[in-house]
């Protein structure tokens, strides 16, 4: 395997200066993932948290085996989920919204991260760490998670979706789709695909993971267990009604202590403030920090006193009828982004969490939240990232001599640099001699003429004007003419940005992994699980 590392600065300042240990942003978290001393502090807490809310172990074992059973997970992670009985276990734990066929790559990165965090610190610590991968089904932004970016033959990125089922403003786990819908989007993934080996195989299995109008989220879960389970990955989904049961005394908690909640998140945002970075996530004194299932839709909860309603007043609670809802019925509550760490906390001895450069800088939020229930932050682990590149691409790089920082930072200029190199005729310097020779010529003809006639003056710098617009326009003319000798480089060096940064982004954010599954089999996939990578906040580029 060829693999070399690569520092791509993260957008999230907060973000990259944790991952760097730079600027002030350690200090707003109580562990670092980098000071194996930290690890240990870490399990110490767990070990002898015991004013810390959490929910009964043998009971989250049922939860899970049975959510497991259902989306087809495998031995090995039912041997992690059995592992979770035992009080010496802890958890690696990240997740995600459930994309269309798996979503983009870096699910799967993060999924990778998960297992090998697991198995390295499981080593380390000689017990059982497992690897836990938390599906926001919860989540309501359908149009977030419904589709896929590939990249055609014709080097166009195209964008093949499934369409909302009913509309409403619901979590994605209460949205089956039809089996007319999951077909449309089967054939879609099908065109996009190249003939291979692998092909077969490969909608096989996407159509199995879609059977009997699965939601995105149970069809993700499907996949993901597919994908990861031989690894022990335990698959959870956030709006699994058990779930929701488990989860109904820390929901009592957080309505109780509604006001201190939101004031323990101020405090933290004015740290984050102090500090010099930006807020990530909204945070407000009036935030009920939960939503509700109410009119077919999942509502925004804010606080007004002792009464909870959302902004538009479609639904208003007391105190007490919330908590109610806590009680009896947990599955009508669900978390905003400020409680999902809470509650992952309640539920899982979390060793450390894997999170992205966004979920870093909102998770920084957090911390005296944690403090209020006497829990604490897990370690925050960045999730790794990758850029795969194929061999012909590689080549392509090497014939143009692109880096991979070129291909990022500077394309249009290193392009433009090579067509110049091509051109024998020297077009560009001999126009610019052309252009330069006539205003030299021209242009005191011209300013002469001003003796005559304001008039005569104005007539002749509108005709050198017009002189220069058409040698520009033939130079123009001419270099287009020279360039489309150059066809076939050209699209070779725009396959190149392509691949490696479409629509200005990292190739791990737009690209689903299919694709790479259908062109090579899954053996890079398996490649990145086994062999050890440091998770060091660092990019790698690996080598197809």
């Amino acid at each position: 395997m060829q693999m070399e590392t690569f520092h791509w600065k993260k957008n999230q300042i907060l973000a990259e200066d944790y991952i760097t240990g730079k600027g002030n942003a350690k200090a707003l978290f109580p562990y670092h993932f980098g000071n194996e001393e930290d690890w240990q502090a870490r399990v110490t807490w767990l070990d002898g948290a015991q004013d810390a809310p959490h929910v009964h172990r043998e009971r989250l074992v049922e939860v899970l085996e049975a959510y497991n059973r259902r989306v087809g997970n495998t031995e090995a992670a039912f041997a992690h989920i059995a592992a979770l009985g035992d009080k010496q276990a802890l958890a690696v734990v990240g997740g995600q919204q459930a994309g269309l066929f798996g979503g983009q790559l870096m699910i799967l990165y993060k999924a990778i991260t998960l297992i090998q965090s697991a198995r390295e610190w499981s080593a380390k610590l000689e017990r059982p760490v497992v690897p836990i991968f938390w599906i926001a089904g919860e989540d309501h932004d359908f149009d977030e998670v419904n589709h896929v970016h590939v990249l055609s033959s014709a080097q166009q990125i195209e964008k093949l979706k499934v369409d909302h089922p009913t509309g409403g403003r619901t979590s994605v786990s209460r949205l089956p789709l039809t089996s007319d819908a999951w077909e449309e989007a089967l054939n879609k993934l099908d065109q996009s695909l190249m003939d291979t080996e692998f092909k077969a195989s490969l909608l096989d299995k996407m159509r199995s993971a879609s059977e009997g109008e699965a939601t995105l989220s149970e069809a993700f879960a499907r996949w993901m267990a597919m994908l990861f389970g031989e690894y022990g990955l335990v698959l959870i989904d956030s709006d699994d009604p058990a779930l929701r049961a488990l989860e109904s005394s820390m929901f009592e908690a957080i309505i109780r202590q509604n006001a201190a909640l939101a004031g323990a998140l101020m405090q933290s945002k004015a740290e984050v403030s102090q500090a010099g970075y930006g807020i990530q996530a909204e945070v407000h004194e009036q935030a009920a920090n939960l939503f509700v299932f109410a009119e077919g839709a999942r509502l925004l909860l804010q606080r007004e006193g002792d009464q909870f309603s959302d902004k538009k007043h479609i639904v208003n609670y007391s105190k007490d009828e919330l908590l109610d809802k806590a009680i009896t019925t947990p599955e009508q509550l669900s978390n905003n982004v400020m409680t999902r760490p809470l509650m992952q906390e309640f539920l899982f001895p979390v060793l450390a969490t894997v999170l992205g450069p966004g979920e870093i800088a909102y998770w920084a939020l957090t911390k005296q939240a944690f403090e209020h229930f006497h829990m604490r932050m897990p370690i925050v682990l960045p999730r790794m990232e990758f850029t795969l590149i194929e061999g012909t691409i590689k080549k392509q790089m090497d014939k143009y001599e692109l880096a991979l920082t070129d291909v990022i930072e500077r394309f249009d200029e290193k392009k433009q640099a090579w067509l110049d190199a091509q051109d024998t005729l020297q077009l560009n310097e001999r126009f610019e001699d052309v252009k330069a020779s006539f205003l030299n010529a021209y242009g005191p003809l011209v300013e002469s003429l001003s003796v005559i006639n304001p008039g005569v003056k104005k007539l002749g710098d509108t005709n050198l004007a017009k002189i220069v617009e058409q040698i520009e326009y033939l130079h123009h003319k001419a270099s287009e003419a020279s360039h489309t000798q150059f066809d076939a480089a050209i699209r070779q060096l725009d396959r190149v940005r392509l691949t490696i940064f479409p629509l200005a982004k990292p190739q791990e954010r737009v690209y689903n992994g299919c694709a790479y599954l259908n062109r090579y089999g899954n053996v890079w996939l398996h490649t990145l699980i086994q062999t050890p990578i440091p998770v060091d906040g660092l990019h790698r580029i690996y080598y197809l």
